[in-house]
C-alpha cells in the first residue's frame, strides 16, 4: 500500500513511525489469529461425519472490524470457522477466539495478557519480548517487574481465599472440578471451583482451590473453609455426578437442595448407549429438562424408561435413580431454569482458560499457576451477566413458593 509522506515526516494518519508500528501490529495480530484457528482445526481433524467429511473446517473471514491497540486503531479480519459438531444438549458448538473474542474492540489490558503468557509456559524473561509483539510495546516492564506482579497475584489469590463471606448471601451455587494442564502439584489434581448468585442476581466467584481428584475430603475442606468465613447455606447447589461434592455438601450445608447438571448427566447416559440409539435418546432427554413443568418432565422420564429400559436398563437407571435431583430446578422461578439445570456458568468461563492452558509444559510453581487461573477468572467475572429476573432471587431466599415456575405464595403470606 502506497503511503504519502509529508516533508516533516508525517502521514495523513500521523507520523510515519506510528503507521509502521500499526502495520506491524496488524500483521502480528492477523498471524496470531490464523495460527489459533489452524491449531484448533488441526486438533479436531479426526472428527468427521458419517460420510468421512471433516466436521470442523475453515470458512473464509468475518467482516473487518477496528480494534484499538497500544499501537493505535488497526483493522482486523478474523478467520471464520465452520464447526458442525454438537454438544451433549444438541446445541451447535462454536469456535471463539481467545485472542480476539467476538465482543473485543480493544486489545487486552496488560493485567489480562500476563496470566495468559504465563499459562503458555513463558518464563518471566520471555514476557518483555512477548508483550512487545502482542501489544506493540512492553510498557517498560522488566523481568523483575513481572516477577513482582506474579508475586502480587499470588497474594491476591491468597487474600481472596481468606476474605469474609458473612456479608454476602449466595442463594444459588454451581460447583465443578476443572481439570487443566497447568503446573499443579500432581497429575491427579484439579481446580475446585464454586460460583454463586448473590441475592441481587449477580454472579460471583466464591472459591477456587487445588483439589485431589474431586474427593469428598477436598470438597469438604473447601466448603468448611467457606462456612468458617461466614458463608450462609445456599438454597440450591448445582453440580455434576461426582459423589465427593454431594457428600461434602450434605455434611457442611445439609439444608441445601441438590440439582444435578444435565449436560454431565446427558453425557453419562449416552456413553451407556450404543451409537445407533444416541440421537433418539438425546432428544428424549431434552424432552425431560425442557418440559414446561415438573409434571410434564416426569411424564417424559416415564416415556424414556419405557423406550430404553428393556434393552439398556443401566442407562435408564442413571436417570430414574436421580430423578429428584435432576428435576429440582422446576421448583424455582421459570426464568431461572436455564441457569439452574447445568453447570454451564463454570464450564463457559473455563472454556477460554482450558484453551490457554492446553499447551502448558514444564515445571513451575503450583501456587503461581493457580494464581494465574484466578486472575483470568477474575478478569472474566467483570463480563458476567446477572441471571434472568434477578429480582426473584431475593424471593427465593425469603422462602417464596413457586409452582410450574410461577410465584404462588410470597414469604409474607407464609409467615402469616
Amino acid at each position: 500500500m502506497l503511503t504519502v509522506v509529508n516533508e516533516d515526516g508525517t502521514t495523513p494518519n500521523g507520523s510515519l513511525i506510528d503507521e509502521i508500528v500499526r502495520e506491524g501490529a496488524r500483521r502480528m495480530l492477523a498471524a496470531a489469529l490464523e495460527a489459533e484457528v489452524n491449531t484448533y482445526i488441526a486438533e479436531l481433524a479426526d472428527q468427521r461425519d458419517e460420510s468421512g467429511r471433516r466436521l470442523v473446517v475453515r470458512n473464509g473471514y468475518h467482516q473487518p472490524r477496528r480494534v484499538t491497540t497500544a499501537a493505535g486503531a488497526i483493522e482486523v479480519k478474523a478467520p471464520r470457522v465452520n464447526d458442525k459438531r454438537v454438544d451433549e444438549t444438541g446445541e451447535r458448538k462454536r469456535f471463539s477466539s481467545a485472542i480476539l473474542p467476538p465482543w473485543a474492540r480493544k486489545s487486552p489490558k496488560i493485567s489480562e495478557v500476563l496470566p495468559l503468557l504465563y499459562l503458555h509456559g513463558l518464563s518471566s524473561g520471555d514476557f518483555v519480548p512477548a508483550l512487545e509483539q502482542f501489544l506493540g510495546s512492553s510498557a517498560g516492564l522488566s523481568p523483575a517487574t513481572i516477577t513482582r506482579l506474579t508475586t502480587q497475584w499470588q497474594a491476591d489469590h491468597k487474600a481472596f481465599g481468606e476474605r469474609d463471606l458473612s456479608a454476602t448471601d449466595y442463594v444459588y451455587v454451581w460447583a465443578d472440578g476443572i481439570h487443566l494442564r497447568i503446573r499443579l502439584a500432581e497429575a491427579k489434581s484439579c481446580v475446585l471451583v464454586v460460583m454463586g448468585v448473590r441475592a441481587d442476581g449477580t454472579k460471583e466467584l466464591i472459591a477456587m482451590a487445588d483439589g485431589h481428584r474431586e474427593s469428598a475430603e477436598s470438597w469438604a475442606d473447601l466448603l468448611r473453609d467457606c462456612a468458617r468465613r461466614g458463608m450462609h447455606a445456599p438454597v440450591l447447589a448445582v453440580g455434576d455426578g461426582a459423589l465427593g461434592f454431594w457428600r461434602a455438601l450434605a455434611e457442611v450445608f445439609p439444608e441445601t437442595r441438590h440439582q444435578r447438571c444435565w449436560v454431565h448427566k446427558t453425557a453419562n447416559v449416552l456413553n451407556a448407549l450404543p451409537t445407533s440409539a444416541q440421537t433418539g435418546a438425546r432428544k428424549a432427554l431434552q424432552d425431560i429438562y425442557n418440559a414446561e413443568d415438573r409434571e410434564h418432565a416426569v411424564t417424559a422420564v416415564t416415556a424414556f424408561e419405557k423406550t430404553y429400559g428393556v434393552k439398556w436398563p443401566k442407562a435408564v437407571k442413571k436417570i430414574t435413580d436421580d430423578v429428584d435431583e435432576l428435576l429440582a430446578f422446576y421448583d424455582f422461578p421459570a426464568e431461572h431454569w436455564v441457569h439452574l439445570r447445568t453447570t454451564n456458568p463454570i464450564e463457559s468461563t473455563f472454556a477460554t482458560v482450558r484453551l490457554r492452558t492446553k499447551v502448558t509444559k514444564g515445571a513451575g510453581s503450583a501456587a503461581a499457576a493457580l494464581a494465574m487461573v484466578f486472575k483470568l477468572v477474575e478478569s472474566a467475572q467483570a463480563r458476567w451477566r446477572a441471571v434472568n429476573a434477578p429480582h426473584l432471587v431475593a424471593l427465593v431466599r425469603a422462602g417464596a413458593r413457586f409452582e410450574r415456575g410461577l410465584l404462588v405464595e410470597r414469604p409474607e403470606a407464609t409467615a402469616a
